[in-house]
């Protein structure tokens, strides 16, 4: 496969796992208190973790480059104090992809923390479980499987991550240019050769991912 970027493979990896981590760290919390929590709230949270799927990825982009960049207090303040620079780095990528990526997420394992019984994790608080311990032995093994599913699409997405990741870290051969993005430059020079390669590799390596997260869900449920 000459001519294959494959540092643009690896920095797709590298933003899907990024991203991932982040949906997890962010989306199943979420996932649970929409799945367990019914009152006004619970339905902005709702529509708001769910407008990634509806606005366009560069409208979202576009807010992500507002809020990372140096022009937002928040972009200052991580800059001059923290010295962290997410603006056209592989992390802000991870970060806009994880913002595409988890809708896909929370609505999987809503629906894996939604078919949990209640009355299990009331059982196991009065057994003198915390309200924590409940959630890592009882809920979250029950739901393991939509949660599993969800963080499978939650990879994927990320992998195929093109128009926010494109606005907050541009495409910086070795450095932000990840599998998607190589792709559209492949098309943009006339090397459709090129484009066919990397989209075919780009497909294998998201279809390959999603076939090891479908064994693992299968064998938990054994």
């Amino acid at each position: 496969m000459s001519g294959v970027d494959f540092t643009a493979l690896r920095l797709s990896l590298q933003v899907a796992a990024l991203a991932t981590a982040i949906c997890i760290a962010v989306g199943l919390p979420l996932a649970w208190f929409l799945a367990r929590r019914r009152f006004w709230v619970t339905e902005v949270l709702s529509a708001a973790s769910l407008l990634p799927l509806v606005l366009p990825p560069t409208v979202m982009g576009y807010y992500l480059l507002t809020a990372l960049g140096r022009n937002s207090a928040f972009g200052r303040f991580l800059e001059d104090h923290l010295g962290i620079h997410l603006v056209f780095t592989w992390q802000g990528a991870g970060i806009a992809a994880a913002v595409m990526a988890v809708p896909l997420l929370v609505m999987t394992a809503r629906a894996g923390f939604e078919s949990v019984d209640p009355d299990l994790e009331r059982v196991a608080l009065t057994l003198g479980r915390s309200r924590l311990a409940v959630f890592f032995t009882v809920t979250l093994p029950l739901a393991s499987p939509g949660v599993l599913a969800g963080v499978a699409l939650a990879f994927a997405r990320a992998m195929g991550e093109f128009g926010a990741t494109l606005m907050v870290a541009g495409s910086i051969p070795g450095r932000t240019r990840t599998m998607p993005l190589a792709v559209y430059d492949a098309v943009q020079s006339g090397d459709m050769a090129l484009a066919n390669t990397l989209a075919l590799v780009l497909t294998l390596t998201s279809m390959a991912m999603l076939a090891v997260f479908g064994w693992t869900t299968r064998r938990i449920r054994l």
